[in-house]
């Protein structure tokens, strides 16, 4: 089974990293969005089953995203990335609807 996959960050560096290393696994990369307002669109357009989104975008924040994405009928899974460490996250971990957590220098 192949899963579909949206990167939401403003990094764009980080995007292609993380397209590659998507892509050579059991992922096909549907697109890329830069911010929560592209993504939902991007979302609602490419209905992937993956949505790895950035704790920290320019237009809003990666854990209201998820509450948002995973309003969607059916909802994507959503994990989160950040550069910085999963303990600073903690609480709105456990609070949050999102799959899981990796840190960006993993």
């Amino acid at each position: 089974m192949t899963w579909t996959v949206l990167i939401v960050d403003d990094d764009e560096e980080f995007r292609g990293l993380a397209r590659a290393l998507l892509d050579r696994g059991a992922f096909r990369v549907l697109g890329e969005a830069a911010g929560c307002r592209e993504a939902l669109a991007r979302v609602a357009e490419l209905r992937p089953a993956v949505v790895v989104v950035d704790v920290g975008l320019p237009d809003g924040d990666g854990f209201a995203l998820a509450e948002r994405l995973v309003a969607d009928d059916p909802p994507p899974a959503v994990v989160v990335v950040s550069s910085r460490d999963e303990r600073t996250y903690r609480d709105r971990l456990q609070d949050s609807p999102v799959r899981g957590f990796i840190p960006k220098e993993d």
